[in-house]
C-alpha cells in the first residue's frame, strides 16, 4: 500500500473513531508499527491529526479530508465517471464545474479531449468554476476560456464559497453544470457536507440548462447535511457499475438519465 493510500485510510478511521492506537493501525493496514508511527508523525506535521502517547487523535480537519488525499480513493471509478461525463459536453458549450476529485478529473478530460484541443480558432469551450485547482489546470489551455468566481477558499476542497461566489454565478448563463457531491439520494437529491459549498453549487445548478451529477457508488443512496438540488432539478447522474440497482431504478423512475460506467 502506497504512502498516500495509508494516510487516507488513517484519516478515514480517525474520522470514524476519533482515536487510533499504533497497534490497531498496524493491524488494520497490514504494515509494521514503525511504518504507522512514521505515517502519524508526517500527518501530525501537516496538522491533520494530533499525536498522542501510543497513537493519534482527531484534529479539527480530519473529518473532511483535503482534496490531495481524496484523489487516491476509488481512482479508477472516478476516471471512468469523468470520461463519461466529459463526453456529454459538445464543443462550444459553456460549462460550470464545481470542486471535488471527480470534477477535477472531468476538467482534465475536457482539457485533453482531441476534438476540443485541436480547435484551430477561438474558444472551443468555456468553463466557469469556483475551484481554484481546476482553474489552475485549465488556465494554460488556450482553447478553453476559464472563468473563476470570487469567494473565500476552503482549504479542504479548494472551492471558493460565500456571497462573492454566489453573486458571480447569479449573473451568468450555463449550458451545463457538472457537480460533484458528497451524497445523492432518490428522495433527498444531491447534497454536500458543507453548507457553503452547497450554496455555491446550488447557484451554479440554477443557472444551467442541464445539470449533471457525478458521484461514485459510495455516495449513491446516501444523505448529507446541505442540499444542492432535488432529484427533479438534475437531468443526468453519472456513477460507476457498483451503484445499487434498486437505487439506480429509483432515479430512472423519476426521469433521471443514469450512466453506470
Amino acid at each position: 500500500m502506497a504512502a498516500h493510500e495509508r494516510w487516507t485510510r488513517l484519516l478515514e478511521v480517525l474520522g470514524d473513531r476519533g482515536r487510533l492506537e499504533v497497534g490497531e493501525a498496524a493491524e488494520l493496514l497490514g504494515v509494521s508499527a514503525a511504518t504507522v508511527r512514521r505515517d502519524m508523525d508526517e500527518l501530525a506535521n501537516q496538522q491533520l491529526l494530533v499525536r498522542t502517547r501510543g497513537g493519534a487523535v482527531l484534529s479539527g480537519v480530519a473529518y473532511d479530508l483535503p482534496l490531495r488525499y481524496k484523489t487516491a480513493r476509488r481512482a479508477d471509478e472516478k476516471l471512468r465517471i469523468a470520461r463519461a461525463a466529459a463526453a456529454l459536453i459538445p464543443p462550444g458549450a459553456v460549462v460550470g464545474l464545481s470542486g471535488g476529485t471527480t470534477t477535477s478529473e472531468v476538467a482534465r478530460e475536457l482539457a485533453t479531449r482531441a476534438d476540443l484541443a485541436e480547435h484551430s480558432k477561438g474558444t472551443a469551450l468555456t468553463v466557469v468554476t469556483n475551484a481554484i485547482n481546476i482553474a489552475n489546470e485549465l488556465a494554460v489551455r488556450p482553447h478553453v476560456k476559464t472563468v473563476v468566481t470570487g469567494g473565500v477558499a476552503r482549504p479542504n476542497s479548494y472551492e471558493l464559497t460565500g456571497p462573492m461566489a454566489t453573486m458571480v454565478l447569479q449573473g451568468i448563463s450555463l449550458d451545463f453544470a457538472i457537480l460533484g457531491v458528497n451524497a445523492v439520494d432518490a428522495g433527498n437529491g444531491a447534497a454536500t457536507h458543507d453548507e457553503g459549498e452547497a450554496s455555491a453549487n446550488r447557484a451554479m445548478a440554477l443557472r444551467a440548462d442541464r445539470v449533471i451529477i457525478v458521484a461514485d457508488s459510495t455516495k449513491i443512496g446516501r444523505r448529507a447535511f446541505a442540499q444542492v438540488c432535488g432529484v427533479h432539478e438534475f437531468a443526468v447522474l453519472v456513477t460507476d457499475k457498483e451503484a445499487p440497482d434498486e437505487v439506480v431504478e429509483q432515479f430512472a423512475a423519476q426521469g433521471v438519465e443514469v450512466h453506470c460506467v
